[in-house]
Order: C-alpha cells, then sequence, then structure tokens
C-alpha cells in the first residue's frame, strides 16, 4: 500500500523558485569576482613590494661594491705612498670623497624607497576604492534579488490562496 499523497509543484511556484536561484547564483557571481579582483590586486600588490625590494637590495650591492672598491684603491694608495705626508693626503681625500659619495648613496636609497611607498600606496588605493565598488554593487545586486524574491513569493502565495 503506497500512502504517498500525489503533490503537484505549481508552476507559478517552480518559476518562482528557478528566478530566486538565478537571481541568488548572480548576486554570488558578482561578489566572487569582486573577492578575485581583490586578490588579484593584493597579488600585484606584494608583486610590486617585491620589485622594488629586489631593486632596492641591488643597488644596495652596487654600493657596497663601491665602498670596497674605493677602500682597496685607498689602501693600494698607501702603499704606494713615499712618505707619511702623502699618506695622510690620500686619506683625507679618501674621507672627502667617500663622505660625499655615502651622502649620494644614501639620498638616492631614500628617493627609491620614497618613490616605491608612494607608488604602492598609489596602487592600493587605487584597488581599494575599485573593489569597494565592486563589493557594493554585487551588495546591491543581492538586496535587489532578495527584494524581487520576497516580492516574487508574495505574488506566488496569493495567486496559490485564490
Amino acid at each position: 500500500m503506497n500512502n504517498t499523497p500525489n503533490y503537484e509543484v505549481p508552476s507559478e511556484m517552480r518559476d518562482f523558485a528557478e528566478k530566486s536561484v538565478d537571481q541568488a547564483r548572480k548576486a554570488f557571481d558578482s561578489f566572487i569576482g569582486a573577492a578575485r579582483r581583490t586578490a588579484d590586486t593584493v597579488q600585484g600588490s606584494a608583486e610590486t613590494a617585491r620589485t622594488n625590494a629586489q631593486g632596492l637590495s641591488s643597488r644596495g650591492f652596487e654600493y657596497a661594491e663601491q665602498n670596497v672598491n674605493a677602500a682597496f684603491d685607498l689602501a693600494q694608495k698607501l702603499v704606494r705612498s713615499k712618505d707619511v705626508q702623502e699618506a695622510m693626503q690620500h686619506q683625507a681625500e679618501f674621507v672627502r670623497s667617500q663622505f660625499a659619495a655615502i651622502q649620494a648613496q644614501a639620498k638616492e636609497f631614500g628617493g627609491m624607497a620614497q618613490s616605491a611607498m608612494q607608488e604602492s600606496a598609489e596602487k592600493a588605493k587605487a584597488a581599494m576604492q575599485e573593489n569597494a565598488e565592486h563589493a557594493r554593487r554585487a551588495m546591491e545586486q543581492g538586496a535587489d534579488a532578495a527584494q524581487q524574491t520576497a516580492k516574487d513569493a508574495e505574488t506566488t502565495t496569493r495567486k496559490a490562496t485564490s
């Protein structure tokens, strides 16, 4: 004995359910798209930071090499000096030139770091604004879909009870 009642879903309810699922899917797709764009932006920012750090590191090695070579040049001049006065003159020239070189290197490093920070900040700001707008739109679509679903449910309920 099969006591299962034979119940058929009205076509209005089926249409309503299909429309609700489609609206929910669209809202989710918008939201996940915004989330993916945010993740891509974060990855791009990390890549920019890595590139900038690599540039600073490379330049740091170049400075170190220049400074060590200058010290070796001084050592060679000191070894070849004919007297103490000439050695002192070489030492004084070295100190003056290295002081100027270190000032220039520090200035360049500072400029590179400032440029890198400014570039990263500008990219992050633009990405945050864009992603906030995408998220806002996705939320609006979700709210619109929920409102439409509520209206459709009300209409379908009225039709089913009439």
